[in-house]
C-alpha cells in the first residue's frame, strides 16, 4: 500500500513523489510506503488551511459537533480495521489495540465536540462601576505532531480540540506509524469535513516537523514526543512567539509501600511496567518497594513477569507484541547493556526473543526486570522507553521521595497504600504533572494531562485544551 497526504480535502502524492519503506516490526518487513514530503508539502497545507479557517471558524458549534460525531461513529463502525492497523504497523497486540487505541480515539473526538458545546466564557463585574467579558477565538492555522507509541489515539487527542474550537489544522503523525493517520484521512472525507479544515503530511521530523515548527503562519505547535525534539521544536518556535504546548518523556517512579493492598498492586504494577512493551510514556519504570515487603513482592513481581507471553501481535494470548523498530530494540538492548555495566542483576528477561516462520526477523524483547541499581545511576536516570524496569527498596517517605524525585523528568507516578493521608502527603511532594492512588492509567478526559521539568509544558485535556487552542480578549464595558 503507497499512504498519501491529506492536503486540502483530497489525498495526494507528495511533491517529490519519493516514499520512504514502512515497516512492520513484527516481521521485520516493509508493508507499505510512506510520503516523502518537504517544506513545499507543509505549504501546501497551509495554504488550504488558511484558505479554509475564515468559514471553518464561523461555523456553528452545531455545525462542528455534528461532524465530529459523524467522525467517532465512523472510526467505530470501523473499529477492527482500524485495530488491525495499529497492530500491525505498531507491533502491538491486536487485543491492546481493540480495547484501549481506537475506542480511545473515538472517545477524544466525542469528548471535544460535546466540550465546545459547553465552553463558556467568563465575566466580571467591577462593583457596578464596569463589567469585563472573556472572548475566545480561535487561533488560526495551528500545527500537531503526534508520536508512535500510541498512534490514532495521540493523534485524535491533538486535532480534536484544535478543529472543536474553530481552528484550521497542518498535522504530522509519526512516519514510523503513519497508517491509522491515513486511514483517519479516509474516514474525514467520508464524514463530510470540509476542505482544509484538517491537512496531514506525512514524513521525516526534519523535513516535515520543522518545516511545521519553522512556518511563520502556523501561530501554535502541539507537540507529544522526545524531550530532546521538544527543546528543539522550543529553540525555533518560543523566539516567533507560538503557543507551545509540550507533552514529552517520563522516567515514572512507582512506589509501593508495605501497607499497601497486594495483590492490587502486583497485579497493577506489571501492566504499568510493560503494558505497549512499556512503549507509554507513563509507564512506570522505576519500581520502589517498602523494605518489610521488598523480597516478598520482588519474587512474586519476577514470578508474574516471567509467565508474560511475547508473540504474535495476532495471538490473543500474547501480552506483549514486538518493539516499533529495529532502531529503538537496538536502543533498549543498549539500556540492559548499560545496567549490567552499572552493577545491575538481571531477575529475568534482558534478551532479544526469536520467533519462528515469519516473524523471525521481529522486533521481540523479553520483559526485563532488574536490581541492584543506584537511583541515580544512567539506567535510573533517562527514559528507555521500553519492557525495561528496575526494582529496589526504601525505608522512609523521606528517602523515596528523594527517589523519585531525582530524576530530570515528573509526567507520571503511582503511589500503592491503604493509608489516605499518607497517599495525600506523599502525592503533594510528588515532582509529577499525575499521580494516580492505588491504581494506574485511570484516565478523565475532563483533567489536567501534563509533566513537569523536562516533561513538558502546558497541559492537556479538557478545558485546558480548549484554552491552548484560543486567543481570550477581555472586553471592558463601563456601566
Amino acid at each position: 500500500m503507497q499512504i498519501q497526504n491529506y492536503i486540502g480535502g483530497s489525498l495526494i502524492n507528495p511533491s517529490s513523489n519519493l516514499f520512504l519503506d514502512n515497516y512492520n516490526p513484527a516481521q521485520g518487513k516493509v508493508y507499505s510506503y510512506i510520503p516523502d514530503s518537504e517544506k513545499e508539502d507543509i505549504e501546501k497545507a497551509y495554504k488550504a488551511a488558511k484558505e479554509a479557517f475564515p468559514s471553518w471558524s464561523k461555523t456553528t458549534r452545531e455545525e462542528r459537533f455534528r461532524i465530529m460525531m459523524k467522525i467517532a461513529d465512523l472510526i467505530e463502525q470501523k473499529h477492527d480495521e482500524l485495530a488491525l492497523a495499529e497492530s500491525i504497523d505498531n507491533g502491538k497486540p491486536v487485543k491492546l489495540a481493540h480495547h484501549v487505541d481506537i475506542p480511545r480515539a473515538a472517545s477524544n473526538i466525542r469528548f471535544f465536540a460535546t466540550a465546545i458545546m459547553h465552553y463558556a466564557s467568563e465575566s466580571h463585574d467591577m462593583n457596578g462601576v464596569a463589567i469585563n467579558y472573556t472572548l475566545r477565538k480561535p487561533i488560526g492555522v495551528v500545527g500537531c505532531i503526534s508520536p508512535w507509541n500510541l498512534p490514532l489515539y495521540l493523534f485524535t487527542w491533538k486535532i480534536a480540540p484544535a478543529l472543536a474550537a474553530g481552528n484550521t489544522v497542518v498535522a504530522k503523525p509519526s512516519e514510523v506509524t503513519p497508517m491509522t493517520a491515513y486511514l483517519f484521512s479516509k474516514i474525514c472525507i467520508e464524514a463530510g469535513l470540509p476542505e482544509g479544515v484538517l491537512n496531514i503530511v506525512h514524513g521525516l521530523g526534519v523535513k516535515v516537523g520543522a518545516a511545521i515548527t519553522e512556518h511563520p503562519g502556523i501561530k501554535a505547535i502541539s507537540f507529544t514526543g522526545g524531550t530532546e525534539t521538544g527543546k528543539a521544536i522550543a529553540k525555533v518556535a518560543a523566539p516567533m512567539f507560538k503557543k507551545l504546548s509540550l507533552e514529552l518523556g517520563g522516567k515514572n517512579p512507582n512506589i509501593i509501600f508495605a501497607d499497601c493492598d497486594f495483590e492490587n498492586a502486583l497485579r497493577t504494577s506489571v501492566m504499568s511496567s510493560f503494558a505497549n512493551q512499556g512503549q507509554i510514556c507513563l509507564c512506570g519504570s522505576r519500581i520502589f518497594v517498602e523494605r518489610p515487603i521488598y523480597e516478598k513482592f520482588k519474587t512474586a513481581f519476577v514470578e508474574k513477569v516471567k509467565k508474560l507471553k511475547v508473540g504474535d501481535p495476532n495471538d490473543a494470548s500474547s501480552n506483549l507484541g514486538a518493539l516499533v523498530s529495529k532502531d529503538h530494540l537496538e536502543k533498549v538492548l543498549g539500556y540492559i547493556e548499560l545496567a549490567k555495566e552499572e552493577g545491575g542483576t538481571i531477575l529475568t528477561g534482558g534478551e532479544q526473543i526469536h520467533l519462528d516462520g515469519e516473524l523471525k526477523e521481529g522486533n521481540y524483547l523479553a520483559p526485563t526486570v532488574i536490581e541492584g541499581l543506584a537511583f541515580n545511576c544512567r539506567t535510573n536516570q533517562e527514559e528507555i522507553f521500553g519492557p525495561v524496569v528496575t526494582i529496589m527498596p526504601f525505608d522512609t517517605e523521606e528517602e523515596v521521595l528523594t527517589y523519585a524525585n531525582s530524576t530530570q523528568y515528573g509526567l507520571a507516578a503511582t503511589v500503592w497504600t491503604q493509608d489516605v493521608t499518607k497517599a495525600n502527603r506523599v502525592a503533594a511532594q510528588l515532582e509529577s504533572g499525575i499521580v494516580w492512588v492505588n491504581c494506574w492509567l485511570v484516565r478523565d478526559l475532563r483533567t489536567p494531562f501534563g509533566g513537569v521539568k523536562s516533561s513538558g509544558v502546558g497541559r492537556e485535556g479538557g478545558f485546558n485544551a480548549l484554552n491552548f487552542f484560543t486567543e481570550p480578549t477581555n472586553v471592558c464595558i463601563k456601566l
